[in-house]
């Protein structure tokens, strides 16, 4: 049996591709990849110190596309590594990953916030709870492949 995607979800999918489209020209602009904005971004919103696989669950990536970015973030002299508990390794931005952050991923943030609290408070409680229904009974259908 063949299901024809429905227009209203062909056209939520198109809007999720121009959002992950417009912070991958953003990417570009700065000339980091994608993986690597992530993570100037969640070391940003998490703070200093954050572990490998707290990026990889907050950005959705797997350990190997995690792991080439941040190795090649720490060639670059962005950020260095510091050895915690057993196989843990914390990240911090180096002063230059510092500048960088500053230059290019706060504005970005300042950005996002203000195209978010452009919505009324109302909006941006529905846009949510409605994303969370969503995305979890997609979750539970998904299940059933």
């Amino acid at each position: 049996m063949s299901t024809k995607t429905n227009d209203f979800l062909r056209e939520f999918n198109r809007l999720e591709k121009e959002l992950n489209d417009l912070y991958h020209d953003v990417a570009l602009k700065m000339g980091i990849s994608d993986s690597a904005f992530s993570i100037f971004y969640i070391l940003y919103t998490l703070g200093d110190g954050c572990l490998q696989k707290d990026i990889c669950y907050e950005i959705f990536a797997n350990k190997q596309t995690v792991n080439s970015s941040i190795r090649k973030l720490e060639k670059d002299g962005y950020i260095y590594l510091k050895q915690g508990r057993g196989r843990d390794k914390h990240i911090f931005l180096t002063e230059s990953g510092r500048h960088f952050t500053e230059k290019h991923i706060i504005p970005v943030v300042q950005k996002e916030n203000a195209a978010f609290t452009s919505l009324r408070l109302e909006e941006q409680k529905e846009l949510l709870r409605l994303s969370k229904i969503y995305i979890e009974n997609l979750k539970t259908k998904l299940r059933e492949i």
